[in-house]
């Protein structure tokens, strides 16, 4: 049982939660943009002012590791690096796309009744916008275990043909939208709009990592970029 500092910046997301106990204290976030840079540790006060808390008093820092955005992933994980060397706290990686998966998956059935009268098992398949026809993705099933794992997929007609032949998959997340066209005509292919990477939805499995002791090595821990960072040149004229 524990206070955790949940960060999750891995899109045009940013979000912070406190924990204690598995239990949402507090919650701060804003999509839309890329300023992570100036608003995490804002947000960081934010919360903690909210809650009363001071960051010597929480257990750990959970970030979210990744696939995204390099520099958000970047932003996020030296934050929380840095408050665990400043306040000698252990750290906890979670994947992005896990935590997307749980956020649909717990609330699944209560939220959208429909899923009650598939006769075909359910998975759960967040993208996360790669650039072109790429996106980051995994699937995972209705107890967040991983089916597929995390990927970079090129998305086309044929993607997740035979997975779909016999379960019905949920796809969801910034990167889904522009595979609509290509995967909807299979009728087992689902979407849902709207669906963001939170700090909120961290708090289940890095709570669970803190009693399982799942701590990161803060001196050489580095994110889930899964590509290479690439800088491309202006052509000079």
């Amino acid at each position: 049982m524990a206070l955790i500092l949940n960060i999750e910046t891995a899109t045009t997301m940013c979000s912070v939660s406190l924990a204690k106990d598995g239990i949402l204290l507090a919650l701060k976030e804003q999509n839309g943009s890329y300023a992570h840079s100036e608003n995490l540790t804002l947000f960081i006060e934010d919360i903690c002012a909210r809650s009363n808390t001071k960051l010597i008093d929480i257990d750990a820092v959970s970030v979210s590791k990744g696939p995204g955005s390099y520099t958000g992933l970047r932003i996020g994980v030296s934050t929380a690096k840095g408050l665990c060397y400043s306040l000698n706290k252990p750290l906890i990686a979670i994947n992005t796309l896990r935590q997307m998966a749980l956020s649909i998956s717990k609330n699944f059935k209560s939220d959208i009744p429909f899923f009650n009268t598939l006769n075909v098992p359910i998975l759960f398949c967040p993208m996360l916008d790669a650039r072109r026809m790429e996106v980051y993705c995994a699937i995972y099933d209705e107890l967040n275990n991983e089916v597929i794992p995390t990927a970079a997929e090129i998305i086309d007609e044929h993607s997740f043909a035979e997975i779909l032949k016999n379960n019905t998959v949920v796809f969801f997340g910034d990167g889904a939208s522009k595979c609509k066209n290509s995967l909807a005509t299979n009728k087992n292919a689902l979407f849902i709009n709207d669906v963001f990477p939170s700090a909120k939805n961290m708090i289940t499995l890095s709570e669970k990592a803190f009693i399982n002791k799942q701590f990161e090595d803060v001196a050489y821990f580095e994110p889930f970029y899964l590509k290479d960072f690439m800088i491309i040149k202006k052509v000079q004229k």
